[in-house]
């Protein structure tokens, strides 16, 4: 656990110190060119060409790493294994800071400016959407997809498990054009699956933040458990909608009209602003319970 609370502060510290430095690092334009060569290698009907082929795909670079990793933990008292975890772990961050985009957003001097900000968070070919609980859903999206889904899986598996995920992903989304439709949909029944339990994390952890019986209602509706991850969306638009709800009752208590604490307090696209408020409380909260169990563990 120490490992990890340690390359989850570097990764983010390359991030935001060094941006530069991260963009040249996260680049997977050699998986893209494995995907492309095992596309034109197999039969019609081979296995690759299945529902389970990207279990091939992700094989071959996984197996290595893996190796390594096994290696690296039992040399020096463990300290390749956390030069390893560090470095594993800020390659797969991201590969975009979250922040940035969002601030992109919300500096945008007009409305084209701020769509075509926005297009960052929104899948290519989708056209974004800056109205209503959609900035709130995007936000939320995008934190699982670049930070908590790969983090989940790193504190389970360790560096496999980040770059487990980031590939995955990668095939099912950015790179889903080099697979055939069978290992298509199959790679993104595999990356749904891989989100669910950060999905449950995360929703759990904005009920310990914010309103718990908002996020509860979430819960409860039909098909909450599904692969889908729909939950996530209802749990982050209930929380919003609770923290936006407070703020300007504070203000309203001093006298200010609730319309003019939005406008002239909040400015524009406040649900924004306060989602993405929200993902760094809920990373901040995942980083303290590791720290917590990492004392444990060494008072233990």
């Amino acid at each position: 656990m120490a490992v990890t609370l340690l390359a989850v502060i570097v990764a983010l510290a390359i991030g935001h110190l060094a941006p530069a430095l991260a963009a040249r690092m996260r680049q997977f334009g050699w998986f893209r060119s494995w995907l492309q060569w095992l596309y034109g290698q197999f039969p019609e009907h081979g296995f690759w060409r299945g529902p389970y082929g990207i279990a091939l795909a992700l094989a071959v670079p996984l197996l290595p790493l893996a190796l390594l990793q096994i290696g690296a933990s039992r040399a020096l008292w463990g300290l390749p294994g956390l030069l390893l975890g560090a470095a594993v772990l800020a390659w797969c961050w991201g590969p975009r800071d979250l922040d940035m985009d969002v601030r992109a957003i919300l500096d945008a001097p007009d409305a084209a400016a701020r769509r075509d900000a926005a297009a960052r968070l929104w899948p290519d070919g989708e056209a974004p959407r800056l109205d209503g609980p959609a900035p709130v859903e995007a936000v939320f999206r995008n934190a699982l997809q670049r930070w908590f889904a790969m983090l989940f899986w790193f504190c389970v598996l360790g560096p496999v498990g980040a770059l487990l995920y980031r590939l995955s992903a990668l095939a099912a989304r950015d790179a889903s054009a080099s697979l055939p439709p069978a290992t298509r949909d199959g790679a993104r029944g595999w990356v749904a699956l891989l989100e669910w339990p950060a999905v449950q994390l995360v929703v759990l952890l904005l009920a310990l933040l914010g309103n718990f019986d908002s996020v509860a209602a979430a819960w409860r509706e039909p098909g909450a458990l599904a692969l889908d991850g729909r939950v996530l969306g209802t749990a982050a638009r209930a929380s919003v909608r609770s923290e936006i709800a407070e703020e300007v009752a504070d203000y309203t208590e001093s006298g200010i009209p609730a319309a003019t604490a939005l406008a002239e307090v909040f400015g524009e696209l406040p649900e924004l602003r306060d989602a993405m408020r929200l993902v760094w409380r809920v990373l901040v909260l995942w980083l303290a319970l590791l720290a917590l169990l990492v004392v444990a563990g060494w008072v233990g």
